[in-house]
């Protein structure tokens, strides 16, 4: 069961990374969100990139092993100029998603100004904004060695955040509604002219 009466119970937050990744453990408790874990898996000394991937997998499978949460959010890979970094970080992040789905667990991602704006109310806030506005919500030092780990708390607070909104159930149900929208009649008439053999 991922949700109750539509609020997470424990969300992991991934903020994902090749060199240092982020996590963290929020769990609520009568709707109030409590940090659990927060902290970070350093990669740097792993030359080889495909043990780093393989690190990011068996640590994310045992992080859900260990905290058994209920879903998953995790930031996505922000466009940079480094073509190469991209795709690295975008690496990162389908093998936490893909190790949380070996375990059944359900995911959804956060563009980081989604993140920004929903913890500090300003899209373009920095990571030390970020974790000042974090630890002062969560009583915990706002400089904390890695700001990854903070990062990581913020995705997870953004899901919390977004899930436990009054009008979540309603934008889930005008999504829905917008995938299953009708075709306009141009598409259908297009349709019909370029496949009259299947009418």
């Amino acid at each position: 069961m991922i949700e109750n009466n539509g609020i997470e119970r424990i969300i992991l937050g991934i903020d994902p990374g090749t060199q240092i990744l982020g996590y963290s453990i929020l769990e609520i408790v009568d709707q109030h969100p409590q940090v659990l874990a927060m902290d970070v898996l350093y990669l740097k000394k792993i030359s080889d990139f495909n043990l780093r991937i393989r690190k990011i997998f068996d640590t994310t499978q045992r992080i859900i092993d260990t905290f058994h949460p209920d879903h998953l959010a995790i930031e996505a890979p922000f466009f940079g100029k480094n073509v190469q970094s991209m795709l690295k970080l975008g690496r990162a992040q389908g093998v936490a998603i893909a190790a949380a789905m070996s375990r059944d667990l359900s995911f959804s991602e956060y563009e980081p100004a989604t993140i920004k704006q929903t913890v500090t109310g300003n899209g373009n806030a920095s990571k030390e904004q970020v974790a000042m506005m974090l630890g002062a919500q969560f009583e915990f030092p706002s400089e904390p060695h890695y700001l990854d780990a903070t990062d990581a708390l913020a995705v997870a607070y953004t899901c919390y955040m977004e899930r436990s909104h009054p009008l979540a159930d309603v934008r889930k149900e005008l999504q829905v509604k917008k995938v299953r929208r009708k075709p306009s009649r141009k598409a259908w008439a297009d349709f019909v002219i370029n496949n009259p053999d299947r009418l």
